[in-house]
């Protein structure tokens, strides 16, 4: 059985703006990001150079995304949910197989954080 992980965080904003925010936030988040012509981003990692291209459709909240560094690349989907006055931001990771169990774990321990960090950002805007 292959190994997934979601993560879910509710943000105090509602979803047009949450979804406007994530999908401009890699340069607010990684001070290297450039956009480039195929309205990807690329910015330096601690394992290397990364891509991060969304494939987003905003009147479903569809904010999935394609991410590739040097090691492996991710297929994520990611999702804004109005709550109201408020959204769930609820992502899904499948493990690659070229990652062993606890380098999983540890990109999860990253993924988190950055979360965290994410949603301080979208919250102050």
């Amino acid at each position: 059985m292959v190994r997934a992980r979601t993560i879910t965080m509710s943000v105090s904003r509602k979803t047009g703006d949450v979804f406007d925010a994530i999908l401009n936030s890699p340069p607010k988040m990684m001070p290297d990001a450039r956009r480039t012509g195929d309205d990807s981003w690329t910015f330096s990692t601690p394992r290397g150079n990364a891509n991060l291209k969304f494939k987003h459709n905003k009147t479903f909240g569809i904010l999935d995304y394609l991410y590739v560094d040097e090691e492996t690349s991710w297929d994520v989907p990611m999702r804004v949910i109005s709550n109201g006055e408020e959204s769930e931001v609820i992502v899904t990771v499948v493990k690659p197989s070229i990652l062993s169990d606890e380098q999983f774990d540890e990109r999860m321990s990253e993924l988190e954080i950055l979360f965290e960090n994410l949603k301080k950002i979208v919250e102050k805007e």
